[in-house]
């Protein structure tokens, strides 16, 4: 993988209260494995070459971000890769799933499975199961994370990003904002912004964060993971005109659409210093604008 950093990108937009906001442009640190992906799979990967694995096992839906990037990670690197997806009946619409598509035609080998065989991806027995029938891998989670994936993720921010008050990220399975919050300075603060509903995901953080320094913004996930409405998507196709910066709808996209939100509406203090975290998932655009059309909604105008 490229050793290039990514770069803060100032919003020229006026906001109240002397507010200013940077965007760290993680989504253009690698093409294919942008993002969160990338850093929680550097030390990963690293530690599949030290024990001699060649072979990566990791878990999925059907636009996951991690998915794609373990697939093209092992292209890249020389592992085979093998990705349990969720969902059965996706088996037999791999074309017309461009995730899907990718991460198989950069060798992934894809193993469908129900919902319910799903849930027991943590189990010890399912797991000895998976090695009997693909042989020794090394296991991945299901969106990378882990203590390796933290050790990554605690590279996000750098020295010249003191001078934010806070740190807003987007929260999928907690590993991100945790390798964040390992990271801050004691004058800054971290938000959270979970594409999930519910606040199951503060005992997952707690279990990788070491102080205290972050909260979870909880009002901003859309209706729950995967799900938008017109409003959001319209937030996203504005942001790119004024911006040019492209914005996730999974992820990123509801971070932006609510720390914007919030700062409309006088959550921050005045002359606060925002440094908006961008994790990457351009890949699901295509995917997520297939959905779209199908429901017959409007569409994520950006081309990348």
């Amino acid at each position: 993988m490229p050793k290039s950093l990514s770069l803060n990108q100032h919003l020229t937009t006026l906001f109240p209260n002397a507010i200013s906001v940077a965007i760290k442009r993680e989504d253009l640190i690698h093409p294919f494995i942008s993002g969160n992906k990338f850093r929680k799979l550097k030390y990963n990967l690293l530690q599949a070459k030290t024990e001699y694995y060649e072979t990566l096992l990791t878990f999925g839906g059907a636009f996951s971000n991690h998915v794609a990037a373990v697939a093209f990670a092992g292209k890249e690197k020389g592992f085979k890769t093998i990705g349990i997806i969720r969902g059965d009946e996706l088996g037999s619409k791999i074309s017309e799933n461009p995730t899907l598509s990718f991460a198989q035609n950069c060798g992934m080998q894809l193993e469908f499975i129900s919902r319910e065989k799903y849930r027991l991806k943590s189990e010890l027995s399912f797991l000895e199961n998976l090695k009997q029938q693909f042989g020794d891998f090394y296991l991945i989670p299901e969106g990378g994370t882990n203590a390796l994936a933290i050790k990554g993720c605690q590279e996000i921010l750098t020295p010249g990003d003191a001078e934010f008050d806070y740190i807003c990220c987007s929260i999928g399975t907690g590993g991100t904002i945790s390798g964040i919050i390992n990271s801050v300075l004691p004058h800054q603060k971290v938000l959270g912004f979970p594409a999930l509903k519910g606040d199951f995901l503060k005992e997952e953080i707690r279990n990788f964060a070491q102080n205290e320094n972050w909260e979870l913004i909880t009002e901003y996930h859309f209706g729950g993971y995967g799900k938008v409405n017109e409003a959001l998507i319209e937030f996203i196709n504005q942001f790119y005109k004024e911006n040019q910066i492209p914005l996730d709808p999974i992820y990123t996209g509801k971070m932006v659409f609510g720390v914007i939100d919030l700062i409309q509406k006088n959550y921050f203090p005045a002359k606060s210093k925002i440094l908006l975290i961008h994790t990457g998932g351009i890949q699901g655009i295509q995917g997520m604008n297939v959905k779209l059309r199908n429901k017959q909604l409007p569409t994520i105008d950006i081309y990348v």
